[in-house]
């Protein structure tokens, strides 16, 4: 005989599915017991009352009210409410010498038209100072001409993306970024405010690698304008940094060495986007897709001749990884590598895969060793 619905079988998914997995922190003393909370009804109701706000507040779809209905960039921030008048003026006492200690909210008031108004300068202003301290420029100006001559130009593009992501990770402003970035949907002071970071930040390191194809003698495919180039380096950037800040061991920094992944990330993306100019005899406005086939199925052939086959993508080609011969390969279709060579390349595939490595290798190596097992 069938059960009778329980009150949770009637609430919506994913809210009526077992949540002991997923809600791991229930107070409660035995497994059964945490079990049992975690899919109550009413456990469920919390979380989804949770989830409600967590959508009205950051979105998508946030919904935005005004502090002052007669001012349109009064809007709302409960991200920021931690930098409410009063707490920036009790802030003041802390302030270091030479910075004055002393303050109130009416000065604070008479300085901007709406708190709405400082908190987009201060935004502003914090998230210039994350790409411009004078330090970091001191840092990066020699790499930058390394970059554009001389025989070190791997080192160099190691240390600068190096410099750039210990500089996020450890600089609150970044942490800054990503809350006003989460709070940004429908608030047009914060988006100006991003946007114009963005560009203040995109803009210098145009010019570097502007000079930097110049002199090398490069140039970026047809497909990739360098406005494209700046955005995914910085893309790459900011991805590994919230990957750092999140957990720290999901993304290796070699502090002596002065290197991290997004060192080698970065070099893999030049290595994509660009090509030697014609003077050099690289290939002529070859786009990264036409690249990316090149690479996959090999040359085409000229003058109409039929281009030789590739090595792997055919059925017939691709070996067991226990070292037999899978289900189409014949006598006269012999596999393309022995036993051992096979055994020995799945080997490693699966030393790709382990742990231990960063999760793009180890999600690219688990991915081709699928393809190619039967």
């Amino acid at each position: 005989m069938d059960q009778e619905p329980t009150a949770k079988d009637h609430l919506p998914y994913p809210y009526n599915q077992d949540l002991s997995g997923v809600l791991r922190r229930m107070n409660r003393r035995t497994p059964f017991s945490r079990k049992r909370l975690a899919n109550d009804p009413v456990t469920a109701a919390y979380v989804l009352a949770g989830m409600q706000l967590v959508r009205r507040h950051l979105g998508p779809g946030a919904q935005r009210v005004l502090n002052d209905p007669e001012d349109e960039n009064s809007v709302g921030r409960p991200l920021l409410s931690f930098l409410s008048q009063r707490a920036i003026v009790a802030q003041l006492a802390d302030n270091p010498a030479p910075f004055a200690r002393a303050g109130t909210t009416a000065t604070l008031r008479c300085s901007w038209r709406s708190h709405s108004d400082y908190i987009a300068d201060l935004l502003g202003f914090g998230l210039w100072s994350l790409h411009e301290p004078a330090s970091y420029d001191s840092r990066i100006a020699p790499d930058c001409e390394r970059l554009i001559e001389g025989s070190e130009f791997v080192e160099a593009a190691h240390r600068l993306c190096y410099y750039d992501l210990t500089t996020l990770v450890d600089n609150p402003t970044f942490r800054l970024e990503l809350i006003a970035t989460a709070a940004a949907e429908g608030d047009e002071v914060i988006r100006e405010a991003l946007a114009a970071n963005h560009h203040g930040a995109i803009e210098p390191w145009k010019q570097v690698y502007q000079e930097m194809f110049l002199a090398r003698g490069l140039r970026l495919r047809p497909d990739v304008s360098l406005d494209d180039f700046a955005g995914m380096l910085a893309a790459l950037a900011s991805g590994y940094a919230l990957r750092r800040i999140a957990h720290s061991g999901s993304v290796g920094i070699d502090t002596e060495k002065q290197r991290c992944i997004f060192g080698t990330a970065a070099l893999a993306l030049l290595l994509g986007c660009a090509e030697r100019g014609a003077e050099g005899g690289g290939a002529v406005d070859e786009s990264v897709e036409a690249a990316v086939r090149e690479l996959v199925y090999g040359r085409p052939a000229k003058g109409g001749e039929q281009a030789a086959p590739p090595a792997w993508p055919r059925e017939t080609d691709r070996p067991s990884p226990t070292g037999g011969v899978r289900p189409g390969f014949t006598r006269e279709n012999p596999p393309s590598a022995s036993p051992d060579e096979t055994d020995a390349f799945f080997a490693q595939l699966d030393r790709l895969c382990d742990e231990g490595l960063p999760p793009e290798v180890r999600q690219a190596a688990t991915t081709l060793r699928d393809r190619l097992s039967p």
